[in-house]
């Protein structure tokens, strides 16, 4: 394969500001218990405190201060608090048809046992790299809908796709971000979530992944869930440990929400795609969901 290609068709408030609130996000994520001011994190990220707090309110809506609030384990356990019972609520009510309608409003359907044994033996995989509100994007696509969206920061998109592909490693891989743009561009723009034009997904994985992977479907954007939870409400509440694992194989970063599976006490956790990268998600969630 030869160099990925990168789309810049995306508007700045989509990309561009995602490296200078991640340094401000990491300085946040070591010292969120000591509040720190925005002078401070200005300072670590580069910008001016004025600067700083206009592109907060660009990218997530929200002030930097009011980000920092977003990311503390008192927030955390607040989306817990209230995510579990919702999230019991969803399972006892069950899937309508072969779909769901979520935040992005999405439908999906999953690969046959079989489908998934061949891995991806016959299946085209069209990607392509595009920028973000979290960093540059490797979005997937087969012809029946989106199938991996995956995260890199500038210089990682070589190990991103070389992760995602080993996932389906007898598919073919064609690079085509006229073919991924459309969903990069529907993913990461709320404006754009709309039931009339549901975001098809597919979900290529075993039979307990996807179980798992349509758990976190039924998690609402400002809500969380736990481990433990999930493990309960896919029927396998012996088996934590092993919903962890499928939580963490999710190839649709993002639309399949794994970023709201918190620890039992609210901390964060691991991410696949980083921990500043789940703090930023939830903080930018928090701002389009009003808080």
């Amino acid at each position: 394969m030869n160099a990925p290609l990168l789309s810049r068709d995306l508007t700045p408030m989509m990309g561009g500001d995602y490296e200078t609130v991640r340094r401000a996000i990491e300085a946040i994520s070591v010292d969120y218990r000591d509040q720190p001011s925005l002078e401070a994190l200005a300072g670590f990220a580069g910008e001016t405190p004025e600067g700083l707090q206009k592109l907060f309110r660009r990218w997530a809506g929200l002030t930097p201060k009011a980000f920092l609030q977003a990311v503390t384990l008192d927030h955390a356990r607040r989306l817990l608090d209230n995510g579990a019972p919702l999230l019991d609520a969803a399972f006892e009510v069950g899937l309508s048809g072969p779909g769901r309608l979520h935040d992005l409003f999405v439908t999906h359907e999953a690969m046959s046992p079989g489908e998934y044994k061949m891995r991806g033996r016959g299946l085209d995989i069209r990607y392509g790299f595009h920028l973000s509100p979290f960093g540059i994007a490797l979005v997937m696509t087969t012809a029946r809908g989106l199938c991996g969206l995956a995260f890199a920061d500038p210089g990682g998109e070589r190990a991103a796709l070389d992760d995602m592909t080993a996932r389906w490693p007898n598919a073919r891989f064609l690079e085509d971000i006229q073919a991924t743009a459309p969903y990069a561009a529907r993913i990461f723009d709320p404006r754009k979530w709309r039931a009339e034009e549901p975001l098809r997904i597919v979900l290529i994985g075993t039979d307990f992944q996807v179980r798992v992977w349509e758990g976190l479907l039924r998690v609402p954007m400002g809500r969380a869930t736990t481990y433990s939870a999930l493990a309960k409400a896919v029927g396998r509440p012996d088996a934590p440990r092993a919903v962890g694992a499928a939580v963490g194989a999710n190839p649709l970063s993002f639309v399949v929400p794994c970023h709201r599976a918190l620890g039992k006490s609210g901390a964060l956790t691991g991410y696949h795609w980083g921990l500043t990268r789940k703090r930023a998600m939830l903080g930018w969630e928090a701002g389009q969901s009003g808080g």
